[in-house]
C-alpha cells in the first residue's frame, strides 16, 4: 500500500490550497479515505472523510471551508482548502480506513 500526498506549501490567511493523494495497492473505489492533520505539539486530528460512494464527513473546525472529493478512476482523493487560517497550519496526512495505511504527509503553513 502506498499513499502519496502533494500540494502542500505556504499560503496567506484567507487563501486557498488543494491537496492531492494518490493511492496504490488498495481497492480504492470501496475504501473510505480521509485527510487528517497534526499541528506542532498536538495530536493528529480528523479533517474530513469520504466513503467510496461519496458520502462526506467534516470536522467542525473545517466544515464550510474545506471540501473533500475523490476520483475513483485515478485512485485519488483531494482536499480543497478555502478561507484558510493560521490555525490550519499542520502536516496533512492521507489515510486509508480499509487498510489503516497512512501517507507521509504534506506540510501546510498559513501565514497571517
Amino acid at each position: 500500500v502506498q499513499l502519496v500526498e502533494s500540494g502542500g506549501g505556504l499560503v496567506q490567511a484567507g487563501g486557498s490550497l488543494r491537496l492531492s493523494c494518490v493511492a496504490s495497492g488498495i481497492i480504492f473505489s470501496i475504501d473510505t479515505m480521509g485527510w487528517y492533520r497534526q499541528a506542532p505539539g498536538k495530536q493528529r486530528e480528523l479533517g474530513a472523510t469520504i466513503t467510496g460512494g461519496g458520502s462526506t464527513n467534516y470536522a467542525s473546525s473545517v466544515k464550510g471551508r474545506f471540501t473533500i472529493s475523490r476520483d475513483n478512476g485515478k485512485n485519488a482523493v483531494y482536499l480543497n482548502m478555502g478561507s484558510v487560517r493560521p490555525e490550519d497550519t499542520a502536516v496533512y496526512y492521507c489515510h486509508s480506513h480499509g487498510t489503516g495505511s497512512w501517507g507521509r504527509g504534506t506540510q501546510v503553513t498559513v501565514s497571517s
